[in-house]
């Protein structure tokens, strides 16, 4: 019968985010170093001659090739790619939580790069790079504010087709941006927000094990 085909058909998907084949994909790589025996956190600042966002702070990373053989490999690429350093320097490499922003998903890892002292970064992509104590990164709170997305149907948007016309109550979009200060150095936007994420991970186990 049909609708016994139709839930067989059903029952052996893997469920995907709705839309997610329109979506441009990405990853990123949270740089674990280690200098003088203490473990920082590395960042790029963007070359001034980029197109987008110049200057900014950020992981290295970048959008996801067909040839590459998954997520984590991209991240380690680019990563290779952008501080001139061997693949297989880069170690430890451990998934964080993705996410989705504006049509795009962003896969972070985190992982650890060995003889930081060879890093030779990429003009044409890295201005300058330059690493945070990750012990000054756990005790530091950083700010934070809220940007909010206002909605505008286009001109021809047909209000009478849906209940309450032009009176619709659209929700207002909120999203958190979070501010870390280092130096002359200020972290915002996804970086941000994939760090806090980090910080909270491992602090978080921390405090587990020292309560158990």
């Amino acid at each position: 019968m049909e609708i016994e085909k139709l839930a067989k058909r059903l029952s052996n998907r893997t469920p995907v985010i709705l839309g997610s084949e329109r979506f441009s994909k990405f990853a990123i790589l949270l740089p674990l170093v280690e200098i003088n025996k203490e473990t920082h956190v590395l960042f790029e600042v963007r070359s001034l001659t980029m197109r987008r966002q110049p200057g900014e702070v950020c992981f290295p990373g970048g959008r996801i090739d067909p040839e590459d053989r998954d997520e984590e490999h991209t991240a380690i690429r680019e990563t290779s790619e952008e501080l001139g350093v061997s693949e297989d320097s880069i170690t430890d490499v451990s998934p964080l939580d993705y996410m989705i922003s504006f049509g795009q998903i962003i896969y972070p890892y985190a992982g650890i790069i060995h003889n930081p002292d060879q890093i030779v970064p990429n003009p044409d992509e890295v201005e300058e790079v330059f690493t945070v104590p990750l012990s000054f990164l756990k005790r530091v709170k950083p700010e934070t504010y809220h940007v909010n997305f206002k909605v505008e149907p286009e001109e021809n948007f047909p209000f009478d087709l849906i209940a309450g016309g032009e009176n619709y109550n659209w929700q207002t979009r909120k999203v958190e941006e979070v501010f870390y200060f280092f130096e002359d150095k200020v972290i915002w936007g996804l970086t941000a927000r994939i760090l806090k994420h980090f910080l909270e991970i491992i602090i978080e186990d921390f405090e587990e094990n020292e309560s158990g």
